[in-house]
């Protein structure tokens, strides 16, 4: 009896090792499958990343020292909510508009009836002015190519001080100083009045295109057509310069937006300018700061 009883007792006791050892065996399987699964979860977006490709900041600011120019550029890029500057403390400062107003001058002449459509000529007052192209009838499809000043003094004069002021405020359009009325046919051409920055030049154009203004969509539509200054089946370029000339030096701007691959750009850039040969290097600059990133056709 005694001898079954050891026996007994001994298989109970290499019993509760053996499930002991299997116990520990089990539970360090179970950790060992848990601690692999974490760490390859956590590798797994490090190795997703890696496949994807780096983006670069180009160096925008070459462009201007090919030129021997100060200046800056911001380009935004919608669909990835992301920014390329050069010069970020100039891009944040505010100046007059000069001629990049002739977009809003263009909304609110619109609107307001002051001319009924895009191709509606105004008589030229037989002033000579420096560019050629100035000194003749026009509309204001053609005064917006040719920057034609008198014709867009012209419509702000018609449009009037009070209701300018009132479009003014409604956008919000850079610090809303347009003077008094004596000032309404100059106020975006003197720095010491309206002025806007370069970002805030880039929020008004995305409002532009979104339609967020408070204008009708038809009046948004001639103006983005006006706006065009290139078309191709790959992509449209939209734009206007600027020529501020109560600064020494001279300020130039450039300011629009892209539409390429389904994606929209916009751009603003300004140019440090002492001469008409200057002007060109406004729409250079941009175009190469645009090639930089991958964008218009590479033959232009």
């Amino acid at each position: 009896m005694k001898n079954i009883l050891f026996r007994i007792g001994r298989f109970l006791r290499s019993y509760r090792i053996k499930s002991l050892i299997f116990t520990v065996i089990g539970c360090l399987t179970v950790f060992s499958v848990i601690s692999f699964g974490t760490m390859y979860v956590l590798a797994q977006p490090a190795s997703i990343s890696s496949e994807r490709p780096i983006v670069k900041a180009p160096n925008l600011g070459r462009h201007f020292q090919e030129f021997g120019r100060e200046g800056s550029i911001l380009i935004y890029d919608s669909k990835n909510n992301r920014i390329y500057e050069h010069n970020p403390k100039r891009n944040a400062t505010a100046i007059a508009p000069a001629s990049t107003f002739k977009i809003f001058n263009a909304l609110v002449a619109l609107e307001t009836g002051v001319v009924p459509d895009d191709v509606a000529v105004l008589t030229w007052d037989g002033i000579h002015r420096e560019i050629d192209a100035w000194n003749h009838d026009t509309n204001l499809r053609q005064a917006f190519k040719d920057s034609t000043v008198w014709f867009y003094q012209v419509l702000a004069r018609r449009a009037g001080y009070e209701r300018m002021q009132q479009f003014i405020n409604k956008v919000g359009y850079g610090n809303r100083q347009i003077g008094t009325a004596a000032d309404i046919d100059r106020f975006w051409l003197q720095q010491q009045l309206l002025q806007i920055t370069p970002k805030e030049q880039i929020k008004f154009l995305q409002r532009l295109y979104q339609g967020d203004l408070p204008f009708s969509q038809r009046t948004i539509n001639l103006v983005k057509d006006i706006m065009v200054r290139e078309q191709t089946p790959d992509y449209t370029l939209r734009g206007k310069t600027g020529w501020l000339t109560s600064t020494k030096p001279n300020i130039g701007w450039f300011v629009g937006y892209l539409e390429q691959n389904k994606n929209v750009y916009f751009f603003a850039t300004t140019l440090d300018m002492d001469k008409a040969e200057d002007a060109p290097a406004r729409i250079e600059i941009t175009r190469r700061s645009l090639k930089d990133l991958g964008l218009l056709a590479q033959i232009n």
